[in-house]
C-alpha cells in the first residue's frame, strides 16, 4: 500500500474489520440516528438476538464458568454467543478493532473435546471469551493501537519478523487458564485521552447515550462490555484509562498497582518511561468477576515470566480478615470507616456525580460505617506532576508514530507535544518530587486513625473519577480526579452507581464558577441524561484483595440504595 494516502489505509482497515463480521450478523438495515435512539442497549440489541444469546450473554464471567466447567453449556455456544452480540456491538457504536471469530471457535472448540475426554475443565476461565484492549499482541492478528502507520507492521516496525507471531505474557497466560479469546477493542491513538477516537474506526461512542462518549483510553472495551458484547477483558491504566471507561459504561474496572499483571509483551506509549508506570487491570459488568479474572492470572506466576512483575501470590488471608471485618459491622460490632472526597480543590462535579457520592455515603451511613471528610495534600500538585510525566519526552514518541504515516492527532489527545524533552537530572528530579508527594500522602492517609474510631486509618476512599459523567465529546479536559492515583500508584476500582436524570440533577447555584483554581464545562442536563455515573474507590498500594472484597460488598449495597432518588 505503498503511496497511498493515510485516509485510505485507514479506510481500507476500518473496512476489513467489517468485512471481517460474518454476513449473518450483520446489520442491514441502517441503525437510527444517535438522535432519535440514544440507548443500544438492552432491549435495542437484544431483538438481534435469540433467547439462548441473551441468556449467556447476560450471565456474568463467574456464572458462565459455573456452566462451561460442568459442561452444561459448551465453550462453542458460549464463544458463539458473544462473537454474534461483540459484531452488533461493533456495527452500533464502532468498538473494535480486531476480530477473529473463526480463530476463537476453533479454540473454543478444542476446549469441547478436551472436555469431553477428561471429564475436566481446562483452567478456572474455561470456555470464557474474554476481549483485550489493542495494546495484547495475539498471533496473527494485527496491533495498531489506534495508528494508521502501525497497519501491516510490527510496532510501526516494517518487515519485523515478529509481525504477527508475537503473544503478550497476559495473553499466553489467559489461554493457559481455558479463556477463549475473539476480539480486540478500540483505543485512541496515543492511548492519552479520556475519549476513544483514531482514524481506523473513527468515534467510539457510549452505548447508553450515543451522544456521549465511551471514555478512554481503553473505551472499546467500556463500550463493548455495555452491550455485553463481552463477559470481561483488560485494558490499561496510566491515567484512569481503566476507571474512566469503566464508569462511563456502567462498569467495575480494576487499576492494580504496578507489578500485579504482567505487562511483557504489551504495546505501549512512551515505552520505558518510569516514573508513572502503565498497569493492566480487569473490566467486567460485576465486582466478582474481576475477583475471578485476576486470581486466576496470578495463579499463572507472572513473575516467573515478566521481569517487573512482583512475586505477590493471591492473598487469601487478606479476603478472609477483611470479610471478618464486614461481618463484625454487620453484627454492630466494629465499623468501617471511609473517606469520601466530594471536591479535589480543583474542578467542581456534576450534579450527576454529586448525587451518585450523595448514594454512596447515605449506603455507607446506614451501614453503621464511619464517613470522614478526606483533606489530603493538594490535588493540584498531583495534577502538576502528572501532566509533567505525560510531557516528559517533549511528545517524541507520539510525533514519531503519527509521522510513520503523515497523519494528524485528534482533538480529544491529551498534548504530551512542547517540543522540549527532560534531561536526566530533570527526570531525576521529578521523581523526587513524586515520591515526596508520596509521602505526604501516605502520612495524612495514616493520620486519619485519629478520626475513624476504629484504631485503624481509613479502609478505602470514595471520590469522583471525572467532574462529570460519560462526556459530550471533545470535554474530556481533566483527569485530576485518576491520575493522582497513578502517581501514588494505589489500587483503585471504579463502582457503578446510577444513570444522569434531567428532572433531578439540576445545576446548582455554585457550578458556573469558572476559575483558576475551579473548574467546570458547561453541563447540559438534557444531553447528559441517562449517561452512566461512577464512583471511584480508593485503597493503599497493593491492596487489591481487601479493595475487590470491598467492592463486591459495598457495591451490592450501594446499587440498593441507588434505586432511591436522591
Amino acid at each position: 500500500m505503498t503511496g497511498i494516502s493515510w485516509e485510505l489505509k485507514g479506510e481500507a482497515k476500518r473496512q476489513s474489520i467489517l468485512n471481517a463480521i460474518p454476513e449473518k450478523w450483520r446489520l442491514n438495515s441502517s441503525v437510527p440516528p444517535a438522535t432519535e435512539q440514544r440507548d443500544v442497549t438492552g432491549d435495542y440489541i437484544r431483538q438481534y438476538l435469540t433467547k439462548h444469546e441473551i441468556e449467556i450473554t447476560e450471565t456474568d464471567a463467574v456464572g458462565i464458568v459455573e456452566q462451561t466447567s460442568t459442561g452444561r453449556w459448551s465453550a462453542v455456544e458460549v464463544t458463539e454467543a458473544f462473537c454474534h452480540r461483540a459484531a452488533l456491538a461493533h456495527q452500533l457504536v464502532s468498538c473494535l478493532h480486531e476480530v477473529f471469530f473463526e480463530a476463537a471457535l476453533k479454540d473454543a472448540k478444542e476446549q469441547d473435546e478436551y472436555f469431553a475426554k477428561h471429564k475436566t475443565p481446562i483452567g478456572p476461565l474455561h470456555g470464557l471469551p474474554v476481549s483485550l484492549k489493542d495494546q495484547f499482541h495475539v498471533k496473527g492478528v494485527e496491533t495498531t493501537m489506534g495508528y494508521v502507520g502501525w497497519i501491516n507492521t510490527f510496532q510501526g516496525q516494517q518487515n519485523d519478523p515478529r509481525t504477527g507471531t508475537e503473544e503478550s505474557e497476559l495473553v499466553r497466560e489467559l489461554r493457559n487458564l481455558g479463556a477463549v479469546l475473539y476480539c480486540k477493542t478500540s483505543v485512541p491513538a496515543t492511548l492519552m485521552a479520556g475519549e476513544t477516537v483514531n482514524h481506523i474506526i473513527g468515534y467510539t461512542w457510549n452505548p447508553k447515550n450515543r451522544l456521549l462518549s465511551c471514555g478512554g483510553s481503553s473505551g472499546g472495551e467500556g463500550a463493548l462490555m455495555a452491550l455485553r458484547g463481552s463477559p470481561a477483558g483488560f485494558g490499561t491504566d496510566i491515567g484512569g484509562s481503566v476507571r474512566i471507561p469503566a464508569g462511563f459504561n456502567f462498569l467495575y474496572g480494576l487499576r492494580p498497582s504496578a507489578g500485579r499483571i504482567p505487562y511483557q509483551g504489551a504495546a505501549n506509549s512512551m515505552d520505558g518511561q518510569g516514573t508513572i508506570l502503565s498497569v493492566i487491570g480487569p473490566i467486567a459488568p460485576t465486582a466478582r468477576s474481576l475477583t475471578l479474572l485476576f486470581k486466576a492470572v496470578l495463579g499463572q506466576k507472572p513473575w516467573l515470566y515478566d521481569p517487573l512483575a512482583l512475586e505477590l501470590p493471591w492473598r487469601d488471608e487478606v479476603v478472609q480478615e477483611t470479610r471478618a471485618l464486614i461481618e463484625k459491622a454487620r453484627g454492630g460490632g466494629s465499623t468501617l470507616a471511609f473517606g469520601i472526597m466530594k471536591y479535589d480543590g480543583v474542578a467542581l462535579v456534576h450534579p450527576p456525580i454529586a448525587r451518585g457520592l450523595r448514594i454512596v455515603e447515605k449506603t455507607l451511613q446506614r451501614l453503621g460505617h464511619r464517613v470522614v471528610e478526606w483533606k489530603p495534600p493538594s490535588h493540584a500538585t498531583a495534577a502538576a506532576l502528572v501532566s509533567k510525566v505525560f510531557k516528559m519526552d517533549g511528545g517524541a514518541d507520539s510525533r514519531h508514530h503519527f509521522g510513520l504515516s503523515g497523519e494528524s492527532a485528534a482533538p480529544q489527545i491529551i498534548s504530551t507535544d512542547n517540543g522540549v524533552e527532560m534531561t536526566a537530572s530533570q527526570i531525576a528530579a521529578l521523581n523526587v518530587e513524586k515520591r515526596q508527594y508520596q509521602k505526604q500522602y501516605i502520612n495524612y492517609w495514616h493520620s486519619t486513625a485519629e478520626l475513624t474510631g476504629t484504631g485503624r486509618p481509613v479502609d478505602g476512599l470514595f471520590c469522583p473519577l471525572a467532574p462529570h459523567a460519560a462526556v459530550i465529546p471533545n470535554e474530556y479536559k481533566f483527569v485530576g480526579y485518576t491520575g493522582f492515583v497513578n502517581l501514588l500508584d494505589y489500587t483503585s476500582l471504579a463502582i457503578p452507581v446510577t444513570f444522569a436524570d434531567k428532572k433531578v440533577d439540576v445545576r446548582s447555584a455554585d457550578s458556573s464558577v469558572d476559575d483558576s483554581e475551579h473548574i467546570q464545562w458547561d453541563y447540559d442536563a438534557e444531553t447528559y441524561d441517562g449517561a452512566p455515573v461512577g464512583v471511584q474507590f480508593v485503597g493503599r498500594r497493593l491492596q487489591e484483595e481487601k479493595m475487590l472484597t470491598l467492592a463486591e460488598y459495598l457495591g451490592e449495597e450501594i446499587a440498593r440504595d441507588a434505586k432511591e432518588r436522591i
